[in-house]
């Protein structure tokens, strides 16, 4: 049996999945977001561990026979700051939608850090990436800084808080795609850049141990095995950053196969193979994955509200009750009257990177409804995909033959058929609905070598539904003309 922990951005999620990696049970405990100011994002990580063991125990753990293990997937560049000694935070977890490092960002820009980032961490300086949240903390957490430069302090996104945490503090370490979004981290070499820590004066010793997604991480501590009613050894085996659980989960095993992750963000991310190759313009270079002692690199594009978009509207609007009743709404008119929704929350992502932008919705006249603003909501989530990947394909060569997409809003006909218009490709989706918990386990079957190729992998995964193209490119120009207009006024 596998227990995969899918720590998102607004829930934790525990799933038991049997030895032939079929879902068995799924908790979900949602974790409350902070907003001390305009643009700031906080999750508390206590909160978030114990929510973890909440999930965990709620699954049928009676019916588990034999073996058992866990494996960890997680929204990434979300940073904590800890204590050592205590495993308490000294500060809340920084989000990777807080934009208070910006400041930061600008000042190491001014400086002319970018091409050295770019070459040694393939990303962009950024908010978004996990560095500058922890430079923040350093900063203006009273007493971090004196604690951080006497090894007192631990560093880690949120895959590597929980792995300290379920160990009981006995291992420090991170997976190579987590370390990939920090800023901190050299994708050539793997392991942490001396360069970069200085860049952002983060102390080394505050690091954890990078290393591949199929790799053992260490055990259950005794005190929780015995608290959730497990067996007496359980290993944490495969860890990786929740995008790229999605890639592996989807099976892009291979150059070229690429995916699209619809979750409160969403990623577009394609693999290019093992060696390196700096990202077209707006776009970062991540390592996708490591696993049977292979590392392959991706290009990826962020987008920061995606469902996000979705759950303002039920939730500050309050003009729907839930995501399921967008699509209902969306088709109750035949086209978007004009109105375009540009969800610039926490700025623009990839491919534009302006952090200072502001959500805007263009085109309403007096005959606009609600119909149409929740329609231009849905719309704009495959918009900004297609951004995406049109940068990719037009200014890196990539072609791509289908998207294979996850994630709640692929539910939405509506929306996957938009997307396979605008792109012109097949969309597919698998039976696999958790594509990035589905991930972890796949490192985890190669950790404890259950499986020994990628074949071995691939012979699971089935696909659930595929969407085609109905209307040509010329008949989808105008309104993505309409699109980037609208973006256009932001930048």
């Amino acid at each position: 049996m596998i227990i995969a922990i899918d720590q998102s951005t607004s829930a934790t999620k525990a799933l038991l999945f049997d030895d032939n990696c079929k879902l068995i049970k799924q908790v979900d405990v949602p974790h409350k977001q902070y907003y001390p100011k305009p643009g700031w994002v906080e999750h508390n990580a206590e909160e978030i561990f114990n929510n973890t063991l909440k999930a965990i125990s709620e699954l049928p753990l009676e019916t588990i026979k034999g073996e058992v293990s866990v494996a960890i997937t997680n929204q990434r560049e979300t940073v904590v700051v800890w204590d050592r000694e205590t495993g308490k935070p000294i500060y809340n977890a920084v989000v990777w939608q807080c934009l208070r490092g910006q400041e930061i960002c600008d000042e190491l820009k001014a400086k002319g850090y970018g091409a050295m980032v770019k070459e040694k961490s393939g990303l962009l300086i950024d908010p978004y990436f996990a560095g500058s949240g922890a430079r923040w903390i350093l900063d203006n957490v009273p007493g971090a800084r004196k604690k951080a430069e006497e090894g007192r302090l631990c560093f880690g996104t949120i895959d590597s808080w929980l792995v300290f945490k379920l160990t009981g503090g006995k291992v420090h370490a991170t997976d190579y795609t987590n370390a990939s979004r920090t800023m901190l981290f050299n994708v050539h070499t793997l392991d942490w850049d001396d360069d970069l820590l200085e860049m952002l004066n983060i102390p080394r010793s505050m690091m954890p141990t990078p290393l591949p997604c199929d790799a053992v991480y260490g055990e259950l501590s005794k005190e929780l095995t015995t608290q959730l009613h497990l067996p007496e050894e359980v290993k944490i085996a495969g860890v990786l950053g929740d995008s790229h659980g999605a890639l592996s989960g989807q099976m892009c095993f291979g150059e070229g196969y690429g995916k699209a992750t619809y979750g409160t963000g969403s990623s577009v991310m394609v693999n290019i193979g093992e060696r390196y190759a700096p990202a077209p313009d707006g776009l970062v270079t991540s390592v996708g994955f490591s696993a049977l002692g292979k590392t392959f690199y991706a290009f990826e594009g962020n987008i920061h509200c995606t469902g996000a978009t979705l759950n303002w509207l039920r939730d500050q609007l309050q003009l729907i009750n839930g995501p399921q009743e967008v699509e209902e709404i969306a088709t109750s008119i035949p086209d978007n009257g004009g109105v375009y929704f540009v969800p610039a929350f926490s700025g623009l992502g990839a491919p534009w990177w302006k952090g200072d932008a502001k959500a805007a919705i263009s085109g309403m006249t007096l005959a606009t409804t609600k119909a149409h603003v929740v329609r231009a909501a849905l719309e704009s989530i495959a918009y900004q995909v297609t951004d995406l990947i049109r940068t990719m394909t037009e200014k890196a060569g990539i072609n791509l033959c289908e998207i294979r997409v996850d994630g709640g809003p692929t539910k939405n006909a509506f929306l996957m058929q938009m997307q396979s218009d605008l792109l012109q490709v097949p969309v597919v989706r698998s039976e696999v609905e958790d594509a990035s918990a589905f991930g972890a386990v796949v490192m985890n079957r190669f950790a404890l070598g259950a499986w020994k190729s990628f074949e071995e992998a691939e012979s699971v995964w089935e696909c659930l539904g595929k969407t085609m193209p109905k209307h040509s490119q010329e008949d989808m120009q105008d309104v993505y003309n309409g699109w980037k207009k609208a973006v256009s006024s932001l930048l």
